[in-house]
């Protein structure tokens, strides 16, 4: 059973920063490649971040240049440092482990990112 587990999320005033992390447990043997997603009440789940193992990461524009995604030597654990946050930021915040070639992925449960004015 694969299983993803977020940490790190609260409630920060804007401008402040918060750093998320997702353990992934479970019979997964290769990791080539994670992701954060987002989802706020009323809309759609979005593609925050992704990294793959040999490092390439992308980032949605709503993010600008204040999030960055890494991985651990390991291959196991995705972080996402998120700086210079904004109210529009608030959102449950959930970690993806891709499963290639079948168009779905492992979730996490969700950690709740409240950013208050």
């Amino acid at each position: 059973q694969v299983q993803l587990v977020e940490s790190g999320g609260g409630l920060v005033q804007a401008g402040g920063s918060l750093r998320l992390s997702c353990v992934v447990s479970g019979s997964i043997f290769s990791i080539n490649a994670m992701a954060w997603y987002r989802q706020a009440p009323g809309r759609q789940r979005e593609l925050v971040a992704a990294v793959t193992s040999a490092g390439t990461t992308n980032y949605a524009n709503s993010v600008g240049g204040r999030f960055a995604i890494s991985m651990d030597n390991a291959k196991n654990t995705v972080a996402l440092q998120m700086n210079s946050l904004k109210p529009d930021d608030t959102a449950v915040y959930y970690c993806n482990l891709p499963i290639p070639r079948t168009g779905g992925g492992y979730w996490g449960q969700g950690t709740q990112v409240t950013v208050s004015s």
